[in-house]
C-alpha cells in the first residue's frame, strides 16, 4: 500500500507499524539505535503539524520509503531522514540553551547534540539538509534552492534523505490544502531537472532500480506541479 494511502487509513500507528515491519530485518542494535532517533523525533515535534496530520507522519514516510524504495540499510542515514528537520524546526530545545540565542548558536548547539547521541556522520548529514537562515532581500524560494543544490552537490548520501524528502512533498502535493499546493509547486517545481541530474549520478549511493523509481517519482511531482500551476 503506498504510504500515503497508510496515512489516510490507518495514520500515524499504521505508519509507526510501518517501520516496524521494516526494520524487522535490522540487527537489535541498529533497530535500538532507530528507536531512540524516531523517540526525540517524536518529543522533539509532538506539538507539529502538517495541515491535517501530526508531523510525525512526513518524518515516519521519508524514513520508509529509503528502506523500502531506495533499498538503504544505513543506519546513520535513517536517523539522519527521521531527524532531517529537528535542527531547522527545534534548534534550541533539542541544543538545550537559550532560546534568545543567536540563531548560529542554535543550529551548531543542536548539531553538537545529534553527534553527542548519535555520531558526527548523522549530524553533518542532517546539516546538509537544514535550511540556513536566508537573507531577506533575496527570494526565499531562489535561496532555498541554491542552497539544497550545493549541499547536494557535495554531500552523495544526503542525496538520499532530500531526495525522499522532496518525494513526500512533491508526490504528496495532493494530500493538502489547495494554498498549500500550490506554495509547494512554486518552491519545488524549478529544483526537479537538478534533482533528477543529481539521482542520476554514478556516486548517487542507489541501485538502478532505486534510481529509476526515483525518476519516475519526480517524473509524477513534476505532473502534479504543473497541474497546480497551470489551472
Amino acid at each position: 500500500m503506498p504510504l500515503h494511502a497508510i496515512t489516510e487509513v490507518y495514520g500515524e500507528a499504521g505508519l509507526r507499524d510501518r517501520l516496524a515491519l521494516e526494520l524487522e530485518a535490522f540487527p537489535a542494535e541498529d533497530r535500538k539505535i532507530l528507536t531512540e532517533a524516531l523517540d526525540l523525533a517524536s518529543d522533539l515535534h509532538a506539538a507539529d503539524r502538517r495541515v491535517r496530520e501530526p508531523y510525525l507522519n512526513h518524518l515516519l514516510r521519508v524514513a520508509i520509503r529509503i528502506i523500502r524504495y531506495y533499498g538503504v540499510r544505513d543506519t546513520d542515514v535513517l536517523v539522519a531522514a527521521l531527524l532531517h528537520d529537528a535542527v531547522e524546526d527545534h534548534p534550541a530545545e533539542l541544543g538545550g540553551i537559550d532560546p534568545d540565542a543567536p540563531c548560529a548558536e542554535h543550529t551548531e548547539a543542536a548539531l553538537a547534540e545529534l553527534a553527542r547521541r548519535f555520531n558526527p556522520r548523522v549530524a553533518e548529514l542532517v546539516r546538509s539538509v537544514t535550511n540556513p537562515e536566508y537573507d531577506p532581500a533575496r527570494d526565499k524560494h531562489e535561496q532555498y534552492r541554491t542552497h539544497v543544490a550545493e549541499n547536494l552537490e557535495r554531500d552523495p548520501w544526503a542525496r538520499i534523505i532530500k531526495i525522499s524528502d522532496f518525494t513526500d512533498n512533491g508526490v504528496g502535493v495532493i494530500h493538502t490544502t489547495m494554498d498549500k499546493a500550490y506554495r509547494s509547486a512554486t518552491k519545488y517545481r524549478p529544483l526537479v531537472p537538478k534533482l533528477r541530474e543529481l539521482v542520476g549520478r554514478p556516486d548517487t549511493p542507489l541501485s538502478t532500480q532505486a534510481k529509476e523509481h526515483i525518476l519516475d517519482q519526480l517524473d509524477l511531482a513534476e505532473e502534479r506541479f504543473a497541474a497546480i500551476l497551470d489551472e
